[in-house]
């Protein structure tokens, strides 16, 4: 109760964090996923640990807005940056692990890479999560 002014303004303080509806927990499909995806690489455990607490973090209606765009709305954005990063590593001339596959194996692979950015970019999920945040903004 310290954080409240001594007189009452509203509007100009935000809800003490206490006092707000809790965050539920996670579901059961989405928790199992993230469990799934633990100990692949070390770099995905910290993309599953970032998910993870982005699901289940108290965020403001402006932090979800946000996060939404982050996530898919904008010009750089989590899903598109995923598109590029798999486009790597199925580059042989960026990934030197695929140096032991024979040449049309090796193309085919970058192929399918390079389609999946493609389709990402193409497809643009991100229309639904930009409409998302200007619905929260009253746009």
């Amino acid at each position: 109760m310290n954080d409240y002014p001594s007189r009452h303004v509203p509007g100009a303080m935000a809800p003490i964090p206490s006092r707000t509806a809790p965050v539920p927990p996670l579901d059961d499909e989405l928790a199992s996923v993230l469990d799934d995806m633990v100990g692949i690489h070390p770099a995905i455990d910290l993309m599953v640990d970032a998910l993870r607490f982005l699901a289940l973090d108290k965020l403001t209606a402006d932090k979800t807005q946000s996060a939404l765009v982050t996530l898919a709305g904008a010009d750089a954005n989590v899903v598109s940056t995923i598109g590029l990063v798999v486009q790597r590593l199925t580059n042989p001339a960026t990934n030197p692990g695929l140096a032991v596959l024979d040449a049309q194996t090796a193309k085919d692979v970058q192929q399918l890479g390079e389609q999946f950015a493609y389709d990402l970019a193409e497809l643009a999920p991100g229309d639904k999560t930009t409409e998302a945040a200007a619905l929260i903004d009253g746009i």
